[in-house]
């Protein structure tokens, strides 16, 4: 029995109140479930940190990170701090100074939950996005000048390397290759963006070669955003840039009956550093502190980090919990209709655990 350390980073808003029930429910797991072994432990890291100290996480923070197995992450994001130190400083260091540039989003109707479009339910929609994670549009490359002057420019440019594309479209054909459905579909803009976006549908078409039993097709990304609602059951694996799979998979979500659901996983698929698995809902300080906050998402991507681990059965077990009670309807939040409160939906996997 193989014991996994799990670095846990609440972070900032709800963050911290479904990463508490996310442990919660990963310890009813660890009571249940024959030769599972998790240790936690917490660091309280983010906008508060950030208040009181200058700074989202101290000095030497990531070389304390890499000691452990796997990351389990809360949010980032508060009023009081501007959203590129909170993001930059915390999230986006951590998965770039980890190189987790393969980024996973799957996309369902759970049981008793009901897509905003009309006719979908759970089995119509069935994705896995894939969102290259360390470049493209959130890498980093640019900058300001004339600063407070009328001349003030900022510049972003999106950078795209033959190697970063081709890690991450071969890591998006292997995910395809073990879907049952064998389907690709790769997203571009380059009719309008020239350079980088060109490049990378060079590489994919380098790539896709060595799968000839995986069905690929391309579109633009605003083609994909209309096909999203106009054919869900034709989507299964979709991969593409940063900026565009980050807004794909929000509408996905939404698709599937909230992004309070959605899960992710930041991947580092050679498992050179650990891997780090969070909601993809943000601090919502909006209802922090109330007690609402959807928790599913944070127990999905425990479901996706146990997968990671190698613990498929205890990951299939959880999976299976959320979707009893997401079927039975009655420890739903708000956010999906019902009245449940943060804490009665995690009683209600805790029961469903413990009941096998």
């Amino acid at each position: 029995m193989a014991k996994h350390k799990i670095a846990v980073i609440p972070g900032d808003g709800i963050g911290k109140e479904v990463i508490a029930a996310g442990q919660e429910v990963m310890a009813a797991l660890t009571r249940t479930t024959s030769g599972l072994d998790l240790e936690f432990k917490d660091f309280p890291w983010g906008s508060d940190h950030y208040l009181t100290h200058g700074r989202m996480m101290p000095d030497g923070a990531t070389d304390e990170l890499k000691t452990f197995d796997a990351i389990y992450f809360g949010s980032a994001g508060d009023p009081r701090v501007p959203d590129h130190v909170t993001l930059w400083q915390l999230r986006l260091a951590i998965c770039q100074g980890f190189d987790q540039y393969a980024n996973i989003r799957p996309t369902r109707v759970l049981p008793g939950l009901k897509s905003p479009l009309a006719g979908v339910g759970p089995g119509d929609i069935d994705w896995l996005i894939v969102r290259e994670n360390s470049e493209g549009e959130y890498s980093g490359a640019g900058g300001r000048v004339h600063q407070h002057l009328p001349l003030e420019t900022g510049v972003d440019v999106t950078i795209i390397t033959r190697e970063g594309a081709r890690r991450i479209l071969t890591f998006a054909f292997e995910q395809a290759r073990a879907r049952a459905r064998k389907k690709l579909t790769f997203v571009t803009k380059s009719n309008a963006q020239r350079h980088a976006m060109v490049l990378w549908d060079e590489v994919f078409e380098d790539v896709k070669g060595a799968y000839n039993d995986v069905q690929s097709d391309r579109m633009l990304v605003d083609a994909m955003a209309a096909r999203f609602v106009n054919d869900p059951a034709s989507i299964d694996t979709v991969v593409a840039t940063n900026l565009h799979a980050d807004i794909l998979s929000d509408l996905a979500a939404a698709l599937a009956g909230g992004l309070g659901i959605a899960p992710t996983g930041n991947i580092n698929p050679e498992r050179a550093f650990p891997s780090m698995f969070e909601p993809i809902h943000g601090s919502a300080f909006d209802i922090m502190g109330r007690g609402i906050a959807n928790p599913l998402g944070s127990f999905w991507s425990a479901v996706l980090m146990l997968e990671h681990l190698g613990e498929a059965n205890a990951a299939a077990r959880l999976m299976r919990a959320i979707e009893r009670v997401t079927g039975e309807g009655r420890a739903l939040t708000r956010d999906l209709g019902g009245q449940a409160t943060t804490a009665d939906t995690t009683q209600a996997v805790i029961r469903a655990l413990e009941s096998g």
